[in-house]
């Protein structure tokens, strides 16, 4: 356990950037992530490639120690338009390719992906992983310009994402349903089709989005039941000019359809 965060009053930074601008930082949240998920069972996980540290069109947020040495925790937002597909394509076309004509729709207008969320044992409890970086997600996806998000949840994700607007998205799978990563876990895909309003979110989580969204930079005493943590939200992405979503946008094309799947690429909300 990490002598740093004081678990009676732990205090963490909710930092989001984009993925080729921090290497470093993007090690530590794969090498987190893959521990996270080793440790529930499931080895296939990402490929040793992992090729969204260097898409253009991949954000990422981590919940890092103050001096950033530590990441307890972390999610992505991936934009439809970058150098590969969204995971939740890479993941299910085999199963269904009606998932690529499915976000190629919606990329017409700005859509990504919330994905590889987890946060470990050291702050479990807290929220971050369930609530908050979630919340952050939706406030990212706006500070980007996206009108829609995407997620392929666990069941246990399934209520958080729902708690932020996202709907059941049943054109794709069983009834929008995959038996994924393997046989014994299912994955549904929800979507999230109003990020500016957030129309179906319930009002605490609209609240705290809109807060976020309007003071992307501050601190706040974060509350989840009995239990508290201050997070030290850093959400303003740096340098976001020299990115275009617009350039994204149209870089958007059918030709996902093309992409060979890889089967060890492991994508789960």
């Amino acid at each position: 356990m990490d002598d740093g965060l004081n678990l009676e009053k732990p205090e963490v930074r909710l930092r989001a950037f984009r993925a080729v601008d921090d290497p470093e930082a993007c090690e530590l949240f794969i090498k987190g992530h893959t521990h996270v998920l080793t440790s529930i069972g499931i080895t296939k996980v990402t490929s040793s490639k992992n090729e969204w540290t260097q898409n253009p069109a991949a954000f990422v947020m981590v919940v890092e120690s103050l001096d950033g040495k530590k990441v307890y925790g972390g999610a992505r937002v991936h934009v439809s338009g970058g150098s590969e597909p969204l995971p939740i394509e890479q993941a299910t076309g085999s199963m269904d390719p009606g998932i690529f004509d499915l976000v190629w729709r919606f990329a017409q207008h700005g859509t990504g992906e919330l994905c590889g969320l987890w946060n470990s044992r050291e702050i479990a409890g807290y929220g971050i992983g369930s609530i908050f970086l979630i919340r952050t997600a939706a406030a990212i996806a706006y500070q980007i310009g996206l009108q829609s998000l995407f997620a392929l949840c666990a069941p246990y994700t399934v209520k958080p994402v729902v708690g932020i607007g996202m709907e059941l998205e049943n054109t794709v799978g069983n009834e929008g349903t995959f038996y994924y990563p393997k046989l014994d876990l299912v994955a549904t895909v929800m979507l999230l089709k109003d990020v500016p309003v957030l129309s179906k979110a319930d009002e605490e989580n609209k609240d705290a989005i809109y807060k976020i969204r309007e003071n992307l930079n501050c601190v706040r005493v974060e509350k989840l039941r009995s239990k508290e943590v201050t997070i030290r939200y850093e959400t303003q992405i740096p340098h976001l000019d020299k990115w275009s979503l617009a350039e994204t946008i149209a870089n958007a094309g059918r030709n996902s359809i093309q992409h060979k799947i890889d089967e060890k690429n492991l994508s789960f909300l």
